[in-house]
């Protein structure tokens, strides 16, 4: 089939790579022609492992095109929305701005036989209003959230745990949806779990699962604060209550926190809307949730002026990440440069590194100090804090990191060492919620 994706950042850019990989000729759209240049390069202007291989081959099978006018995409039957909703400045809203300049540069293009597939993450009431947007047209809206995990974009998009489709009632929400199913036909043999709902089920289904997850991350994290007023192990605790099938060990690591530019913009934005509909009790839960993640920052930087005897000042800090997870480089809302911004700020002379993320992260902070490589990074530092757990520093041998640095402590922001490895190389080691 012909496609469309407007908005080619991180949810458009796998989008249309995964859809032109599954044979489909797709034509993304782009108001940045910086953008739009580097992805019609293969060159991604994110980290995402296996995009850039995934956008090299469509484009080299003639199955994918990126441009900046959107009368190129004039021909297409589907047309993906996938903008950004960022938070309002001053606000815990989403701006839909994005989204409705989208639908508004389609609606010259549209037919009778168009599909306008929303995919960007909205407030619950927004597709209805589009749908009234485009009804002139005779176009179909619907609604098909994304469950995208950075870092896993590319196997999330290709092999989902779930389709939603946020269908009209009647005729024209069930044709709409068969011709979504002609998109997802190679998705769907593999038996995928796909589900039928309404414009504001479909619409709810982000936010809600963001929110359980933001739940129970804060949940544990909740539980290490008590741990570390009483002496206990939340490693322990989270173990053990995690084999209650009931609960599940997933997203039961207590640590820094979350961030990104989805969890927290998602819930703080749940929130407003909520209140806009006049149900704000329903999630008043969710301040505390938001609450309790940014504490772990403040309490991160607690912790490791404790261990340096109570001051920063003039000691050398290496801070072991920079992007809000691994896999990704993406800087937005990073808890690892929130507390290595908080230490600085307390005279602590800190070096920040990560795989991936610097540039970025130089974008956002660049009062800090950055080194890309590892061992320059760790070298005199008087303390190691591990933010971000990327895999090389998960795999740190403790015995070499010691004749590096000048000062044996470490604090493991994400519970991902074993102390007792560190401990018994000299180090002193501190984590949240740990003994």
């Amino acid at each position: 089939m012909k496609i469309s994706v407007i908005g080619c950042g991180y949810l458009g850019a796998v989008h249309a790579a995964a859809m032109a990989s599954l044979g489909h000729e797709v034509t993304g759209v782009d108001v940045d022609t910086a953008k739009v240049e580097a992805l019609t390069s293969g060159r991604p202007p994110f980290f995402e492992p296996g995009l850039s291989e995934l956008l090299v081959k469509a484009q080299e099978r003639g199955k994918l095109e990126f441009t900046t006018d959107v009368s190129r995409a004039a021909d297409a039957t589907v047309h993906f929305v996938c903008v950004g909703t960022p938070q309002k400045p001053g606000e815990f809203a989403a701006d839909v701005t994005y989204v409705d300049a989208a639908v508004e540069s389609l609606h010259p293009h549209l037919t009778a036989t168009s599909v306008v597939v929303g995919k960007s993450t909205v407030p619950v009431g927004t597709a209805e209003r589009l749908a009234g947007v485009i009804a002139d047209t005779g176009a179909a809206m619907m609604w098909n959230p994304e469950f995208l995990r950075e870092g896993h974009a590319v196997e999330d998009t290709l092999h989902p745990n779930r389709l939603v489709y946020g269908v009209a009632d009647g005729e024209p929400g069930q044709a709409a949806a068969a011709t979504l199913d002609e998109v997802y036909a190679s998705i769907l043999v593999e038996d995928t779990p796909r589900m039928i709902t309404d414009f504001a089920t479909a619409e709810l289904v982000k936010t809600a699962a963001n929110s359980f997850l933001a739940t129970k991350i804060s949940f544990i994290n909740a539980m290490a604060e008590l741990c570390e007023a009483s002496g206990a192990d939340v490693t322990q605790l989270a173990d053990a209550i995690g084999m209650d099938d009931r609960i599940g060990r997933k997203f039961l690591n207590a640590g820094l926190g979350f961030g990104g530019g989805c969890l927290p913009k998602d819930i703080r934005a749940f929130m407003a809307r909520a209140g806009e509909l006049g149900a704000d009790q329903a999630v008043a839960f969710l301040k505390e949730i938001d609450s309790i993640n940014m504490r772990r920052r403040v309490r991160m930087v607690d912790i490791a002026r404790d261990a340096l005897g109570g001051s920063f000042i003039g000691k050398k800090i290496t801070i072991l990440g920079a992007a809000f997870k691994p896999d990704s480089d993406d800087v937005r809302d990073s808890p690892a440069l929130a507390v290595a911004r908080l230490i600085a700020t307390q005279g602590g002379l800190v070096t920040v590194t990560d795989p991936q993320a610097i540039d970025n992260a130089k974008k956002s902070f660049p009062e800090l100090n950055y080194v890309a490589d590892t061992a320059e990074a760790i070298t005199g530092a008087e303390a190691v804090l591990l933010l971000t757990e990327w895999r090389e520093y998960r795999d740190l041998d403790p015995a070499a990191t010691a004749e590096l640095v000048r000062g044996k402590v470490l604090v493991d922001g994400r519970n991902v060492l074993t102390p007792e490895l560190w401990r018994a190389a000299g180090w002193t080691y501190r984590a949240l919620g740990r003994p």
